[in-house]
C-alpha cells in the first residue's frame, strides 16, 4: 500500500470517510458488474442551479477518494428525470403563456421557451451538461425519456407489475388518506393528449405487463408498462432506478432524507440492493431561504464564474457539506482567498495533511501551484481606491509590487484581477460609504501620513504593517478600532486588507495622497 493510500485510509476528510464506507460494501467480493456505480439525479423542471452542480462535484470528490483507496473501476451517471410531467411554469423563463399549454406533459415533450432545442427538457439537459463540462467532470449522461423508451427499464417495470401490491403497501403508508384513494405508483402517458396522468389503476396485469385505468373523461385505457408509455411516480422511480442500474452510491439534499427508507425498500422489492447514501444540507439565498430552480433565487453557476474561478466554487462546495450555507455574492472573496491559501500550503504538507486538504479533493494528485502573489481581497481594495474600470489599472500596481509577475506568467492572478474589477463595480462600489474621521482618528491618520512621507525603508508589507501598528498602538485600545477607522475613512468599507500589505501594493506616495484626500473631506 502506498503511503498516500495509507494516509487516505485514516483521513477524517469527509470524501475519504464516505469512500471507506463504500469500500466495505464489497469487502467480501468485488461487484459482479465489474465496477462501482455512482449516480446523481437531476429534475429538469427548471434551469439547473448551483446546488445541482454541487451534487455532481461532491459525488466526484467521493469517487476520486474511492479510487485512491481501491482498485475497483468506477462510473458516474448523471440521470435526468426528464420524463416527469411539468407541474408548474417556472417564474424565470420567457414565453410563459405558451408553456402553460404544455402543463403535465413530460418535460421532453414541453415547448422550449428559449426556442433553441426540441423541448424544455432537452434545453435544461443541455444547460446541465454545459455546466458540468465547464468543470471537466467525467460522467455519463442518462435521460429518463431514453431510458424508458429504449427498453432499458422494461425488466424492472415488469417486475413492478408483479410486485405492485408490495410497492403500494410501502407507498400508501407514507400518504394522507385522501391521497391514498387515487394513488398509483404507475403514471400512464395519455396516448392522445401526451399528458402524464395521476389516476388510480383499475387493474394491474402482471401476466401481460399492462395497466388499465380511466382518464379524466372516464374513457378506459389499457397500456403496456414498457416502452415509455408509462412512468413511475418519483419516489418509486428513485428505488426502481437503483435496482435497474445496480447503483452503489447516491447523495441528495436533506429534503429527501425522510424518503430514504421508501427509496431503499422499493429498490429491494424490485430485486436490487439499496445504495450507500450521503445527505447534504441545503443552500440558502441571501434571505436565508432555500434555493429553488423554479424561483431562480440564489447564485447561478454563471454568476459565480463572472466574479471568481471555477476552483473557488469547488472549494466553497467542499466546505462542511452537512451544514446549511448562504450561497450569495458576498461569500465569493473569502472562497477565492482561502482556496489559494490551501494551494500554497499543499506543497509542503505530508501525506496525511494532503489527504485532508480541500485542494486534493478538487484537483486529485494534479494540484497546481498558486500564482496569486496578491490576495483577491487586496485586489478588491486596490480596485476600490483606484476606481478601476479594467484590470490593466491593477496590473500597473501589481508590476511594481511583484516585478516578476506578468499576465502570461501568472494567469490565475490575471484572471483574478479581472474578477476583482467586475466584483468591485457590481457589488463594492454601490455599497461604499465613507465617513469623516473623529479628532483622535484624524490625529492618527496625520501621524501615519507623516510616517509614510519620511519612509526610507523597503516596500515591505511586514515593515509597513509595523508602522501602521505603532501609530495605532499609541492611540487606540482596542486596536481593532484603529483598523476599522482606516477601512471606513480611507476605503469606504467596514472591513479590509492587512494595511501594510495594501500600502506595499498601492504605493507609499499614493497612500499619502489617499490620506490627504480623506482628511480634506473629498470622500464624504
Amino acid at each position: 500500500m502506498s503511503d498516500f493510500r495509507e494516509a487516505a485510509m485514516n483521513s477524517k476528510a469527509w470524501p475519504f470517510e464516505e469512500a471507506r464506507a463504500l469500500l466495505k460494501r464489497y469487502d467480501k467480493a468485488p461487484p459482479e458488474k465489474g465496477y462501482v456505480l455512482f449516480e446523481t439525479g437531476y429534475g429538469p423542471s427548471g434551469l439547473p442551479h448551483i446546488g445541482t452542480f454541487g451534487e455532481v462535484l461532491r459525488t466526484t470528490m467521493i469517487r476520486r477518494a474511492f479510487e485512491v483507496i481501491s482498485d475497483i473501476p468506477t462510473r458516474l451517471i448523471c440521470f435526468s428525470d426528464d420524463m416527469d410531467g411539468m407541474r408548474k411554469v417556472p417564474g424565470n423563463v420567457p414565453n410563459q403563456d405558451r408553456l402553460r399549454e404544455d402543463l403535465q406533459r413530460p418535460l421532453t415533450s414541453v415547448y422550449d421557451p428559449f426556442e433553441e432545442f426540441e423541448s424544455f427538457g432537452h434545453h435544461n439537459n443541455a444547460m446541465l451538461r454545459r455546466f458540468l463540462d465547464t468543470f471537466g467532470f467525467e460522467y455519463e449522461f442518462y435521460s429518463a425519456t431514453e431510458f424508458y423508451k429504449s427498453g432499458q427499464f422494461d425488466e424492472v417495470l415488469l417486475r413492478a407489475c408483479e410486485r405492485y401490491d408490495d410497492i403500494m403497501k410501502v407507498m400508501l403508508k407514507s400518504l394522507r388518506e385522501e391521497r391514498q384513494q387515487t394513488y398509483s405508483c404507475f403514471l400512464p402517458i395519455h396516448p392522445e393528449t401526451g399528458r402524464v396522468l395521476y389516476v388510480p389503476m383499475k387493474e394491474v396485469n402482471a401476466k401481460d405487463g399492462t395497466i388499465t385505468f380511466d382518464d379524466e373523461t372516464g374513457r378506459e385505457w389499457t397500456l403496456p408498462v414498457t416502452g415509455g408509455q408509462v412512468k413511475l411516480q418519483w419516489k418509486p422511480d428513485f428505488g426502481a432506478r437503483w435496482a435497474a442500474l445496480d447503483v452503489d452510491f447516491e447523495m441528495y439534499g436533506k429534503d429527501h432524507s425522510t424518503n430514504t427508507p421508501i427509496y431503499d425498500r422499493i429498490c429491494e422489492i424490485l430485486g436490487g440492493r439499496a445504495p450507500n447514501h450521503f445527505t447534504y444540507e441545503l443552500f440558502l439565498d441571501d434571505k436565508g431561504e432555500k434555493i429553488s430552480k423554479s424561483k431562480g433565487n440564489g447564485l447561478s453557476i454563471d454568476e459565480w464564474l463572472t466574479y471568481a474561478s471555477t476552483e473557488s466554487l469547488s472549494y466553497f462546495m467542499y466546505q462542511k457539506p452537512k451544514t446549511a450555507k448562504r450561497l450569495f455574492f458576498d461569500v465569493i472573496p473569502r472562497a477565492m482567498d482561502e482556496y489559494h491559501q490551501q494551494l500554497r500550503a499543499y506543497a509542503d504538507q505530508d501525506d496525511a495533511q494532503k489527504a485532508a486538504n480541500p485542494v486534493f479533493h478538487i484537483h486529485g494528485h494534479n494540484v497546481p501551484a498558486s500564482d496569486m502573489v496578491v490576495p483577491f481581497g487586496m485586489l478588491l481594495n486596490l480596485a476600490s481606491v483606484a476606481s478601476a474600470e479594467d484590470k490593466d489599472v491593477l496590473w500597473g500596481f501589481i508590476r511594481r509590487y511583484a516585478p516578476e509577475a506578468t499576465p502570461e506568467s501568472h494567469p490565475a492572478l490575471d484572471a483574478a484581477a479581472g474578477y476583482a474589477v467586475r466584483y468591485y463595480n457590481d457589488f463594492v462600489k454601490p455599497e461604499k460609504v465613507y465617513r469623516a474621521p473623529t479628532d483622535k482618528e484624524r490625529e492618527a491618520l496625520e501621524a501615519l501620513r507623516d510616517g509614510l512621507k519620511d519612509w526610507g525603508g523597503p516596500m515591505d508589507a511586514e515593515e509597513l504593517q509595523g508602522l501602521v501598528f505603532s501609530v495605532g498602538r499609541e492611540r487606540f485600545d482596542p486596536m481593532k478600532d484603529w483598523f476599522k477607522a482606516l477601512y471606513e475613512v480611507l476605503l469606504g468599507a467596514s472591513q479590509g486588507p492587512r494595511f501594510g500589505g495594501f500600502i506595499a501594493l498601492y504605493g507609499v506616495t499614493e497612500t499619502v495622497a489617499l490620506i490627504d484626500r480623506a482628511l480634506a473631506g473629498d470622500f464624504v
